[in-house]
């Protein structure tokens, strides 16, 4: 139980980056659509990658460089799609409203999936680093330091997604949503540029 918090403060400290899935969740959450699956699959998504760490998985993906070579490119081309789309709303924006163009479930879950399996960072991160340091606490205390940083991720996402809409105010200017829009362009640029030269 002493390995809960460790764990948490390790994934808190891991997940409050800004990047391309926490700019997602800050997106869905302030149009207030499919929230709750965003932020689902984000939690769910880490938790399995910790318990993956846990099992040594990070071993299968240290031994095989090449699996996250692929993973690198594939997500820098899906970042820099993303960041192009961004721009392209920025030309356009719109106020936050509550007849805003609905999104579908399907291409919401298609994007949150893509920004968090596509990303090698996740696997360095999550998988290795987090797994390593869980299966520093022997056999039982990794399972509770894999149980705080799942309850990390899952606090954080649902405060990111759910909080979003304290910012609604702020979001019904449409040159806040230019500004927002091109500083998520220019994070997915970054991160697309970091995977390709890193």
């Amino acid at each position: 139980m002493t390995s809960l918090l460790p764990g948490f403060l390790t994934m808190a400290s891991l997940i409050v980056a800004i990047g391309a899935q926490n700019a997602y969740v800050l997106r869905t959450g302030l149009a207030r659509q499919h929230v709750g699956l965003v932020v689902a699959v984000c939690a769910l998504s880490d938790a399995s990658l910790v318990a993956a760490g846990v099992l040594g998985v990070g071993g299968l993906v240290t031994a095989h460089p090449g699996l996250l070579t692929v993973v690198r490119w594939v997500g820098a081309a899906y970042l820099v799609g993303y960041g192009l789309l961004c721009l392209r709303n920025a030309r356009h924006p719109k106020a936050l409203a509550t007849d805003s163009t609905p999104v579908s479930r399907t291409g919401v879950l298609a994007t949150v999936v893509a920004l968090t399996w596509l990303n090698p960072h996740v696997y360095l991160d999550t998988v290795l680093l987090v797994g390593s340091l869980a299966n520093q606490h022997g056999p039982d205390g990794r399972w509770w330091f894999a149980a705080g940083a799942a309850l990390a991720s899952l606090a954080w996402f649902t405060a990111l997604g759910y909080g979003a809409r304290l910012l609604a105010p702020l979001f019904a200017r449409p040159a806040t949503w230019r500004v927002l829009d091109v500083a998520i362009a220019l994070v997915m640029f970054t991160i697309a540029a970091t995977l390709v030269l890193g």
